[in-house]
């Protein structure tokens, strides 16, 4: 049957689909504009489970604030193309328009919105992967409820993007912060927010890094005590090149290796533990430090070094929550 331009512009704004799609489409369902519809939502689960293997490290993340409420949504493609592109943008800042007008609290509750064309959410991202022939993902969701919320966009590359809530209002330090959220990454806002099970892994790995450096040196002194340079034994196939170069003689090359499997299993049958457990509380410290937000030093002063926690307080200021997303290997 005929279709008229008329109906191909009607589907295509309802969709988003191109022009080609929506008329073959159309034509498929004899003019029956739900079932134009089913067909191009099957056209992109079909490619969403012919390419489900396929990396989605690309994509927009997009951060939005109204009085009382923030939220990010992001939305993951398989390129730079796709995701750089006008439409892919748009529809990601339709399902967080969607998302800050209903103040979802959850990727679920996201995923079912209703956007201006009457379609759910998740439904025009399949859509729209049927239309890219990527496959596409509804995949991150933050929010925060309440004032005095500061959101930032990393360079307006909408691949990153934070959010953080204060106890009161301060555009340039709530921007500040924001901005040392998405530099800083920072795994949680205090010592005392860090998960145990974060907490009890990063002591059992700087006990065991500990632990290492203890045997390592004193292979290293045994090595040098010897007249052997460490930096030439430190491993079987260093050793093999270094004699092979004439840097090392056989003799030695035989010693060394003896002495690394005797003194290393010496040394470690006779660590010192409450010394080890003294380092690595240190180490555990030091992750805090470097790891949890106010504890970190303030990236945006000059002079002495200074706390996010010790700068807030001369603000007036305390960190309620925050926020990050990033589409970027950290």
């Amino acid at each position: 049957m005929a279709i008229s331009i008329e109906d191909i512009k009607k589907l295509r704004a309802m969709t988003g689909a191109g022009l080609a799609d929506v008329k073959k489409a159309l034509t498929e369902a004899e003019g029956d504009f739900d079932k134009a519809k089913e067909l191009l939502r099957e056209r992109g689960l079909a490619i969403a489970a012919k390419r489900s293997d396929r990396e989605t490290s690309n994509g927009c993340v997009l951060v939005k604030k109204v009085e009382g409420f923030a939220a990010m949504v992001a939305v993951k493609c398989e390129t730079d193309f796709v995701a750089n592109g006008k439409d892919f943008i748009q529809m990601t800042q339709e399902i967080l328009d969607a998302a800050v007008a209903a103040r979802a609290k959850s990727l679920d509750e996201v995923k079912v919105l209703k956007l201006a064309n009457g379609e759910e959410a998740q439904a025009v991202v399949t859509q729209r992967s049927g239309i890219t022939g990527e496959k596409m993902e509804l995949d991150g969701y933050n929010f925060l409820e309440g004032d005095n919320v500061s959101v930032y966009d990393h360079m307006g590359k909408h691949t990153l993007a934070t959010m953080v809530q204060f106890n009161a209002e301060n555009e340039d330090a709530g921007h500040k912060i924001a901005m040392q959220v998405a530099a800083m990454k920072p795994v949680a806002l205090d010592e005392s927010s860090v998960p145990q099970s974060v907490k009890d892994e990063e002591y059992k790995v700087a006990v065991e890094k500990t632990k290492e450096e203890q045997v390592e040196k004193a292979v290293a002194a045994a090595l040098k005590k010897a007249g052997i340079n460490p930096a030439h034994v430190d491993s079987d196939d260093h050793i093999e090149s270094n004699v092979k170069k004439g840097w090392l003689t056989q003799e030695d090359a035989d010693k060394a290796k003896q002495i690394k499997e005797t003194v290393a299993a010496e040394k470690a049958a006779s660590l010192n533990e409450s010394m080890i457990e003294n380092i690595a509380k240190g180490r555990l410290a030091k992750f805090f430090k470097e790891n949890c937000l106010v504890d970190q030093e303030f990236q945006f002063t000059e002079g002495d070094k200074i706390t996010v926690k010790d700068w807030l307080k001369a603000q007036g200021l305390e960190i309620v929550a925050y926020k990050r997303f990033t589409l970027v290997a950290d």
